[in-house]
């Protein structure tokens, strides 16, 4: 089946953020990311730990060539997750050097790259391991009724903003989402086993976007239905089933206690009931081959929150037509989601859309 996968079409709670827009990545420093890991090194331990500032320098490449200055393999070297190349960021990552002579940090020069701080920790910084990113943007060239730039700031920092994955988990024109589907239809899947995954990963987050989509449509993205299940704020697997004769669960949706969640596909009986059940599977109708194929690939039945609230979120107008916005996400989440409800946005290095 010839299935379009197209980003821009999924629902906004907002639909007034298209009416604004603004350039982004108009020079360097206007998007900046810093890691925020869940703990801090020990200070001690057989792994260097060493946080490095980059621009323009994409995550692997950065760590091959950590591992070539400290003449270790590839696979001594850690970090947490991978980021935007076309940003600055702040990030850890830890080298193995037990037993080996330590190379003179110092030395590692490599244009757009420095390391701001030095320490040691005991075991490797592993994938994942990440409590979020704060994100700091620059916007320039603003467009729209300056009214309504507050309105759509206010609206996130009070609703929050639907919790898409965002067009980068799918690769460069959905090019895994078709491979997918050509894995999906002929059986013929990817031999190396980190494709595997990344294609996994991309059909799950396609279809939690397209339920996400159909309760932004139905206006209960944010609201408890008849057996939705809620997660608590701030855990990644503390769920329940939602009771819509408690009288207090609706108002601790209000206050960001607790999220409805959307199905992260896999095999298993699915969580939801009733109205929640009935809705889920009319919007995965069609999509039974990917179901199946996801069950068939060993994934399991697992819960996203359907809701994404930016913590800290702070803005300040530089100029008539120019916004610096600072702002945390936990691990897993993408600032696009957050950006596309404020306005649409053009990356000044190519002038396309960049939410």
């Amino acid at each position: 089946m010839l299935r379009d996968f197209d980003f821009s079409s999924l629902a906004r709670a907002n639909s007034l953020a298209v009416s604004c827009s603004a350039s982004i990545r108009h020079q360097t420093g206007s998007f900046q990311v810093d890691e925020v890991l869940p703990f801090k090194p020990d200070g001690e331990g057989g792994h260097v730990w060493l946080k490095i500032r980059k621009s323009g320098i994409n995550t692997d490449w950065l760590a091959n060539e950590l591992a070539r200055f400290a003449e270790v393999p590839q696979v001594a070297v850690g970090y947490a997750g991978l980021k935007d190349r076309h940003a600055v960021t702040t990030q850890w990552f830890s080298i193995k050097v037990e037993g080996l002579t330590e190379p003179e940090w110092s030395d590692f020069e490599i244009a757009n790259i420095e390391i701001v701080e030095q320490t040691r920790h005991g075991k490797k910084l592993k994938r994942g391991v990440l409590a979020g990113n704060i994100f700091d943007l620059h916007l320039t060239e603003m467009t729209g009724a300056p009214e309504l730039w507050q309105e759509h700031l206010e609206l996130i920092a009070k609703q929050g903003v639907p919790n898409y994955f965002a067009e980068q988990r799918f690769g460069r024109q959905a090019n895994n989402l078709h491979a997918v589907g050509n894995w999906f239809s002929t059986g013929k899947g990817p031999k190396k086993r980190q494709q595997k995954s990344m294609y996994l990963s991309s059909a799950r987050s396609w279809l939690f976007n397209l339920i996400l989509d159909q309760r932004l449509r139905l206006g209960n993205w944010n609201k408890a239905i008849e057996g939705d299940v809620m997660l608590l704020a701030g855990t990644k697997a503390s769920l329940f089933n939602a009771e819509l004769s408690d009288t207090v669960l609706q108002s601790r949706v209000n206050k960001m206690d607790i999220h409805p969640t959307g199905p992260l596909w896999g095999k298993g009986k699915p969580l939801t009931q009733n109205e929640c059940l009935a809705l889920e599977q009319q919007v995965l109708m069609s999509w039974d081959d990917w179901q199946s194929g996801l069950e068939k690939a060993g994934m399991k039945q697992e819960r996203r929150a359907l809701r994404l609230y930016p913590q800290g979120i702070e803005w300040e107008y530089l100029a008539d037509n120019e916004l610096q916005l600072r702002f945390f996400l936990p691990a897993g989440s993408y600032a696009t989601a957050v950006m596309r409800e404020l306005a649409v946005l053009f990356d000044a290095s190519n002038s396309l859309p960049a939410v």
